[in-house]
């Protein structure tokens, strides 16, 4: 684990509040000025967005693009980068508000106005209280322990798996729990079993990839427009949205930024465990620097080296996933003339493609292989499940203590952000008890993820308001970053309105 830049810089005395022409505090008490902090070097930094991949690592990268790749080839790639390039510079902005002022983004939502709060809670939780990565993991953790057959409807058989769920979201709690300070915790898991993924990957890719499925994929990267025909928009606005983190997932970055002592995230307090934990003093509004040339030129730095650290750890680590993963799909759906091997049409049901990889490997490579690829399968899915209970507690817990609790010390941060965690869980069971025979894991992804997409369309808006037109002339984004944030508008936006047309016509043919 990389060293917590909070150890190393003491604490400051608050001065007087910011005033309203320097940075509007809109429903919000004003923030009140400090100093910024010197920047740190990059490699001490390392970490929020390393959370951050490993979040996508689980959906995404080894679920949805996969899948779209068995389904119809690379037809679609070309949104798929653009997908992960735009959420790069939308994680940025994220960064920039929590950067300069120690506060969530979706605290300065809430600054613009205070329905953003209850709108913000609501997205956070929908999506979030669907079970799929730890339904996809004990589906296959099933496969794992009693092999898997076809039935007469083409299904892969697969015993125990609600059981198996339900002990998969229970580990996470208990994980979650039992960690002092939980943003050390999850660090910690996340930079070993992300490093572990990105290596094996590598490999499977050097050993398996052919080179017309490179070619292949190069020309749906640069097939700008083209449309997979027979997959549902619902599907297509996830898998965009899981290119990269998605949905309130990505606002989870600047809880991460604080928690790491970004910036003026420096000045604020973290999450720990009331169990294990010695409880620290949060600050729940945010501090801001005068504009002098000492502050100024920290920001630069700080700056640059965050645009840098999120760069190496989110965007190489996703876009690289991304390639070699549906490389991995095609080379073995697909012949060298781009046709359908041979009874692979079988495995287009639900998560049984991922069977079919497996079985693949292990008819090319060796039954170690398989069983290889699936252990890191169940990495990927409950590490990603451990990463989403984390992360969209967090918001939540953000959320209700600036907007409700703000002055209320029986409620703090800790205890409000367990409530939110155990009953996330015991909501995820509920569903998995009622829904048993619905709850399909591919299900599951398409219908969270696809609530994500639409989620992304609202905060890009948000975003893009916020740090062009609210925070000080120096430090906000530049016109050619606001072109960027204008585009990733239009980009999801395009897609949740194709997606809910999609969902009204079926509803209104029903």
């Amino acid at each position: 684990m990389t060293e917590s830049p909070r150890q190393s810089e003491p604490d400051t005395v608050p001065e007087e509040p910011v005033p309203d022409d320097v940075l509007p505090h809109g429903a919000l008490p004003p923030m009140t000025y400090r100093d910024l902090p010197e920047a740190i070097p990059v490699r001490k930094m390392i970490g929020p967005s390393i959370i951050l991949a490993g979040l996508a690592l689980g959906s995404g990268e080894f679920i949805l693009w996969p899948y779209i790749t068995y389904k119809t080839q690379f037809v679609f790639f070309w949104a798929c980068l653009l997908g992960v390039t735009t959420q790069y510079f939308l994680n940025m902005e994220i960064t920039r508000w929590s950067l300069a002022t120690g506060e969530s983004a979706i605290t300065g939502f809430a600054r613009l106005s205070r329905h953003w709060a209850w709108i913000f809670l609501a997205l956070n939780i929908l999506p979030h209280m669907i079970p799929a990565w730890s339904k996809g993991a004990a589906q296959v953790v099933s496969w794992l322990i009693w092999g898997a057959e076809f039935d007469e409807a083409g299904n892969v058989q697969s015993p125990w798996v609600n059981e198996l769920s339900i002990a998969g979201l229970l580990f996470c709690g208990i994980v979650l729990t039992a960690g002092k300070v939980v943003y050390e915790t999850v660090e910690r898991i996340q930079l070993v079993l992300v490093s572990l993924i990105m290596l094996l990957v590598v490999v499977l890719a050097v050993w398996l990839v052919r080179a017309d499925s490179v070619v292949a994929q190069l020309e749906g990267a640069v097939n700008f427009g083209g449309m997979p025909e027979g997959l549902d928009p619902i599907l297509l606005l996830g898998a965009l949205a899981f290119a990269g983190a998605g949905g309130t997932l990505n606002l989870s970055q600047s809880n991460y930024v604080k928690d790491k002592g970004y910036g003026m995230g420096r000045f604020i307090g973290r999450i720990t465990s009331p169990i294990t934990g010695q409880e620290e003093a949060i600050s729940e509004i945010g501090y801001h620097f005068r504009h002098t040339p000492e502050n100024l030129s920290r920001w630069r730095r700080w700056w640059r080296a965050a645009g840098t650290e999120h760069f190496l750890s989110f965007f190489v680590t996703c876009a690289a996933c991304l390639v070699l993963l549906t490389l991995i799909s095609h080379s073995i759906f697909y012949t060298p003339e781009g046709t359908l091997e041979a009874g692979a049409d079988r495995y287009g049901k639900d998560m049984n493609f991922i069977w079919g990889e497996a079985v693949e490997l292990g008819n090319r490579v060796g039954p170690a292989v398989k069983i290889l690829f699936l252990i890191m399968g169940v990495a990927i899915l409950l590490t990603t499940e451990f990463g989403v209970l984390d992360a969209s507690s967090r918001v939540s817990t953000d959320v209700v203590k600036v907007n409700w609790l703000r002055d209320n010390e029986r409620w703090s941060e800790s205890k409000l952000y367990y409530i939110f965690l155990w009953t996330t869980i015991l909501v995820g069971i509920a569903i998995l008890l009622i829904g048993e025979e619905r709850a399909q894991a591919l299900t599951l992804f398409k219908f969270t993820s696809a609530m994500n997409g639409g989620v992304m369309f609202i905060y890009s808006c948000t975003l893009l308001y916020l740090n062009r037109f609210k925070l000080p002339a120096a430090i906000r984004m530049k016109p050619w970053r606001t072109m960027i944030m204008i585009w990733s508008v239009f980009f999801f936006g395009y897609f949740a309105v194709r997606s809910s047309i999609h969902i009204a016509g079926e509803l209104f043919s029903g």
